[in-house]
């Protein structure tokens, strides 16, 4: 290598690799920026990333077409098996009893209308769109793609598949059709306009909420407290007592900031916040702000100097007790994990025991998400982020959408345009659709060290200078994961668990990722839980030996938590000298747009 081009640099060098290719892409992608901005349903489109999602179906178009003969096999058995339902439907409508090609229909909400099994045009309908699914998964297989090239073409199959269903359409709705009728076609004229509206005023999306259903502080975030603590990032909230004794041990909860903290302090009755108080715990929460353009270059590092740890050194001081134990929540958690990594490298043991739910430490199998988090879709989300210093609410809402797009998006097409309804009232739908913005520092700091490097898990994450070891923790800790959940697989978090060297309770929770969590005392609760034993390093064989109980987990954590939470003691005042009470909760930041 000359001087001359070791004087310029690694950067020179990287640009000196760069092809044709890369320049293309970085314009092209600049222009589908630039065309999208403002338009209706962008934040979707701005999803489908050409640069990173294009190769993946060029590799796919490609494998199909270098297989003529598999590819075409695969296409002839989908028309014949199309023309078989076809003639069992024409027979079902002349009375006789004929089998279609899919004889084992799917359980799917969609099609629960009685006409789907009973009316032979919407029975072959129903037929053909199933034919269409087999027909997709039996071309992905043929390719034998792999990796994220796999990943990404089965996610923009799924999208279309969901898509071309045909309960999103008029005709191919027999319950939105039904109604039409019956409301001498005033379902269809609501339903219009709920259409223009959410065109003009929602991006082109659906709602899922109407707005002014839910008030902030008193439907949600209604559990009574104040704000003890604020400074540029978050405030503390300590809330009120309500037992006559606490345990001596307080309890800080660890929110993400993806979305408002209230998600753990959801409508009385179903506020994780409140159950805890009720149980006789010292409880405060963090409450960050919504980030703008000045927050640019805030990093995790300042999250966790200026998130968990100085909220660790206010409990102390109006508390007076000599440890914490704290809970966190997804991002919340993986943050938490990080504190207490940070805390042992510093030799600092103030937090007793951690909760983590629904939490990933271990990103090697990311789940869908990892679709969104390769190389090329960060390096587009960093350059878009660069311009505004954040990454817009709407753009995360969006991808978490899409994840779950018949419930989330389709459904509200069904709903809201073709049957001409409203959203109906849901409290965890009004706390999604309150979402926030993410420092342009912070997330691609978090996107590249968790998601691409997987620092953490592997000992090399460094923050404010310390490079964190996992093995170093040794606290109790209680994991809790969720059997559908799409964003932190249970799988996933059970391998983070494996990590620390604490003593570690796993637990399995049914529904998803949030429901998993806002999961109170109620008939259709249940968990699994393996007691007396290490972990498995084996998920699965973890799942075979465990029991289920018919209980809510907050059930099952109660003595946990209660347990490692010291003797009973007077409550702590509200405040104390250094940190008086600022105002009731749920405070200011948390009504940020």
């Amino acid at each position: 290598m000359s001087a001359d081009s070791t004087s310029k640099g690694p950067d020179a060098g990287a640009q000196s690799r760069r092809s044709p290719y890369d320049e293309w892409r970085e314009k092209l992608e600049e222009a589908l920026d630039a065309a999208t901005e403002g338009f209706p349903g962008s934040d979707y489109v701005g999803q489908l990333d050409p640069a990173s999602f294009g190769p993946a179906v060029a590799e796919f178009t490609k494998r199909l077409a270098s297989s003529p003969t598999r590819t075409s096999a695969a296409f002839l058995r989908y028309a014949a098996d199309v023309t078989e339902a076809v003639s069992a439907g024409v027979l079902r409508a002349g009375g006789q009893d004929a089998e279609g090609p899919v004889s084992e229909v799917p359980r799917d909400k969609r099609f629960a209308d009685p006409a789907w099994e009973q009316n032979p045009w919407y029975w072959a309908l129903r037929q053909q769109h199933l034919l269409l699914e087999r027909l997709s998964q039996e071309l992905l297989e043929s390719t034998e793609l792999e990796g994220s090239q796999r990943a990404k073409t089965e996610f923009l199959l799924r999208q279309l598949l969901d898509a071309s269903a045909p309960t999103n359409t008029l005709l191919g709705n027999p319950a939105a059709l039904r109604k039409a009728f019956e409301t001498g076609g005033q379902s269809l004229a609501k339903g219009a306009r709920n259409f223009l509206d959410d065109l003009a005023t929602n991006g082109g999306q659906p709602r899922q909420t109407v707005p002014g259903q839910f008030e902030v502080g008193r439907d949600l975030a209604a559990t009574p407290g104040e704000v003890v603590f604020r400074n540029e990032l978050m405030e503390l909230i300590q809330y009120s007592p309500q037992t006559e004794q606490v345990r001596e041990i307080p309890l800080l909860f660890s929110p993400p900031w993806i979305n408002k903290f209230y998600m753990m302090d959801l409508a009385p009755g179903r506020s994780l916040v409140e159950w805890a108080v009720q149980q006789g715990l010292t409880v405060f929460v963090i409450s960050y702000r919504n980030p703008d353009e000045s927050m640019r270059g805030i990093r995790m590092d300042d999250y966790l100097v200026s998130g968990p740890r100085q909220a660790i050194d206010v409990i102390q001081d109006i508390t007076g007790a000599e440890a914490v134990n704290v809970i966190g929540l997804c991002l919340g958690g993986t943050l938490t994990m990080a504190t207490l990594a940070y805390l042992a490298t510093v030799g600092d043991r103030r937090v007793r025991t951690g909760t983590l739910l629904n939490t990933l430490i271990d990103f090697s199998e990311p789940g869908v998400l990892g679709v969104f988090t390769d190389e090329a879709t960060v390096e587009r989300l960093e350059r878009r982020m660069e311009k505004s210093g954040f990454l817009p609410g709407a753009d995360m809402r969006a991808t978490f959408d899409l994840l779950r797009s018949n419930d989330l998006i389709w459904n509200y097409v069904v709903n809201n345009w073709l049957m001409g309804e409203e959203p109906k009232a849901f409290d965890l739908l009004a706390w999604n659709a309150d979402s926030t913005r993410m420092p342009a520092g912070m997330h691609s700091f978090y996107l590249r060290s968790c998601y691409l490097e997987n620092q953490l898990a592997r000992g090399v994450m460094e923050l404010d200078g310390k490079e964190l070891d996992l093995g170093a923790v040794t606290e109790d800790l209680y994991f809790v994961a969720a059997e559908q959940d799409h964003i932190a697989p249970w799988k996933s978090v059970y391998k983070g668990a494996l990590l620390p060297k604490g003593d570690v309770r796993f637990v399995l929770t049914n529904s998803g990722h949030i429901a998993g969590v806002v999961n109170p005392p109620n008939p259709k609760s249940r968990h699994w839980v393996l007691d007396g034993a290490e972990l498995p390093r084996d998920p699965d064989v973890w799942r075979s030996q465990a029991v289920e109980s018919p209980r809510s987990w907050w059930e099952d954590w109660t003595p946990w938590i209660s347990e490692r939470s010291g003797e009973l003691r007077e409550p702590p005042p509200m405040g104390s000298e250094r940190y008086p009470a600022l105002e009731p909760a749920p405070g200011t930041y948390v009504h940020e747009r």
